[in-house]
C-alpha cells in the first residue's frame, strides 16, 4: 500500500518550469511581485545572521485559465496556478536583495489534476517558517478520497556557502484506518539518518516502536534554488553508507 501511495504522489509531481524574471534589488517587497501574481504566504526573520529581518514569500499566479472544472471526486474546481518561493535579504541601508528563488515545481500548486482529492499540500497544515535562523518549508499530503495515507515532510534550509542548502529532512506517514506510523529523519550536516517503524496512533494496536540509525552518503548538495518535487523521492531513497 505504501508503494501505491508513493506512486500516486509521483503522478502528481510535474516537471514543468514556469519562467519568470525578477529584479535583483528593490526598495519594497511589493516591487518584486510581477503583475498577475499574489502573495499567499509571507514570513520574516534573520536568515543571514546580520541582525536584520529577512523576508520569505510564496506567490501564486492568478490566471483564470489555470482554474479547471473537475467532474470527478474532490474539489469542484482545481486551481493549477504555479507558485514561486522568493527569499529576500534586508539591506542595511535600504531596500531588499533577492537572495534565492525557486520557480520550478518544488512549491506545490493548490490542487492536482492527476489527484483531485489531494488537499493543498502547502496551506492545509504546512507552510513556510523562519526558526532560529533556518528556513523550513512544510508540506502535508492529505487525500479526501483515494488513499488512507497521510504524509508530512519538512525541508530545512540554512544559508551557507552563499546559498540556501538543505540541512534537514523530516518525513512521516500514517495510515488513517490502522493508525500505523513510520518516520524518517535526515541530518545532512552530520550525514546521519534515523528510520522509525512500528509506531501506532491507535489505542487498538500496541506500539512497537523501533528506530535504526545509520550513516548516509547523499548524492548531492541540495540547494533551494534547484529543488524540484522529484527530489522528495531521491532523498527518501538515500542509501546507508
Amino acid at each position: 500500500m505504501k508503494r501505491i501511495f508513493l506512486f500516486i504522489l509521483f503522478l502528481i509531481f510535474s516537471t514543468n518550469i514556469f519562467s519568470q524574471n525578477f529584479p535583483q534589488q528593490a526598495k519594497l517587497i511589493e516591487d518584486f511581485i510581477p503583475k498577475g501574481w499574489k502573495v499567499i504566504n509571507h514570513v520574516q526573520g534573520d536568515l543571514n545572521k546580520d541582525g536584520l529581518d529577512d523576508h520569505v514569500i510564496i506567490i501564486e499566479h492568478t490566471d483564470p485559465k489555470n482554474v479547471k472544472i473537475n467532474t470527478n471526486l474532490g474539489s469542484d474546481k482545481l486551481n493549477l496556478n504555479p507558485r514561486i518561493i522568493l527569499v529576500f535579504f534586508k539591506n542595511k541601508n535600504q531596500g531588499y536583495t533577492l537572495a534565492a528563488k525557486n520557480n520550478s515545481n518544488f512549491i506545490s500548486t493548490e490542487n492536482s489534476e492527476e489527484s483531485p482529492c489531494l488537499e493543498d499540500p502547502l496551506l492545509e497544515t504546512g507552510g513556510i517558517f523562519v526558526e532560529k535562523g533556518l528556513l523550513k518549508i512544510s508540506f502535508n499530503y492529505w487525500f479526501s478520497c483515494g488513499s488512507w495515507y497521510v504524509n508530512n515532510v519538512d525541508y530545512i534550509f540554512r544559508f551557507q556557502n552563499s546559498r540556501f542548502e538543505l540541512i534537514g529532512f523530516d518525513h512521516s506517514e500514517f495510515h488513517r484506518a490502522t493508525g500505523e506510523k513510520s518516520s524518517t529523519s535526515i541530518n545532512f550536516s552530520t550525514k546521519k539518518k534515523s528510520e522509525t517503524t512500528g509506531e501506532s496512533m491507535s489505542d487498538d494496536h500496541p506500539d512497537k516502536k523501533k528506530t535504526v540509525w545509520s550513516s548516509i552518503k547523499p548524492k548531492k548538495i541540495y540547494d533551494l534554488q534547484d529543488m524540484v518535487d522529484e527530489d522528495y523521492f531521491e532523498i527518501l531513497d538515500i542509501k546507508r553508507n
